[in-house]
């Protein structure tokens, strides 16, 4: 699985950079704020037992988003 996904396709142990913020307005502020910035690695740590919220590591920290923000996190996956 290579390419470009949103960090809601993806499953827990994915590892991939950040490649863009697609979100206006007040939470895309929201989402660089807590450190999504282009270029950044992040680790899908876990999903919820009914997919939302999703768990993630960026920046040796762990985050939670719920899945329709994370929808507008688009990931370049690594192998």
């Amino acid at each position: 699985m290579e390419g470009n996904l949103t960090l809601s396709a993806l499953k827990p142990g994915t590892k991939g950079k950040i490649t863009r913020i697609a979100a206006q307005g007040g939470l895309k502020r929201r989402l660089l704020d807590m450190g999504l910035v282009p270029g950044a690695e992040i680790v899908v740590e876990g999903v919820a037992p009914l997919g939302d919220p999703l768990e993630v590591k960026v920046r040796g920290y762990h985050l939670s988003l719920r899945k329709s923000e994370a929808a507008n996190v688009w990931i370049e996956i690594e192998e």
